[in-house]
């Protein structure tokens, strides 16, 4: 598996943590309990710092980048879809991040909200909770998100998450 130590920047992976053996982390990372890693994703902390909270699933694909300034921070029981891009923002718990998406410096998507596949999130904006942000530029739409709904998904990647440690192998 894909981990790395740069100079004296090294991963903190809670051993109940998912990584999957095709993703990459190198740097100043630390992933929380049950959280999973999947398939292409990587989460490159050299310049700066990334946190992934627990039972949080960042899927195929997905690019998680920050710089020194900024740090890169996924709360809990998030949701972070297949080809994101995420860098130098805040993501708090309880959040979905879709596919396709990206999610710039010094924004924050708070908790219960949504980015809609393929949004783009600019710098410095604000997706209130509970609300759902699609378009390019994206848009907010009040009230739109459905908080338990993404909780339920995380729980699912937690449960998909212990199939593999358990029955995942090379043929």
């Amino acid at each position: 598996m894909p981990i790395y130590v740069l100079g004296d920047r090294e991963p903190d992976i809670h051993p109940d943590a998912y990584i999957h053996p095709d993703a990459v982390v190198i740097g100043d990372v630390r992933i929380g309990a049950e959280s999973s890693i999947w398939p292409g994703a990587v989460l490159r902390g050299d310049y700066g710092t990334i946190i992934v909270g627990e039972r949080t699933s960042i899927q195929d694909g997905a690019i998680i980048h920050a710089v020194a300034d900024f740090p890169t921070v996924i709360g809990s029981d998030c949701v972070v879809g297949h080809l994101a891009h995420l860098e130098g923002c805040v993501i708090h718990d309880r959040a979905l991040i879709g596919s396709g998406s990206v999610v710039l410096h010094l924004a924050e998507v708070h908790s219960g909200a949504t980015v809609g596949a393929g949004a783009v999130v600019r710098n410095r904006m604000q997706v209130p909770a509970n609300s759902l942000a699609v378009g390019v530029p994206a848009d907010i739409r009040w009230d739109a998100s459905d908080e338990a709904s993404i909780v339920a998904a995380a729980a699912l990647y937690v449960m998909n998450a212990h199939r593999y440690r358990a029955e995942l192998r090379p043929l």
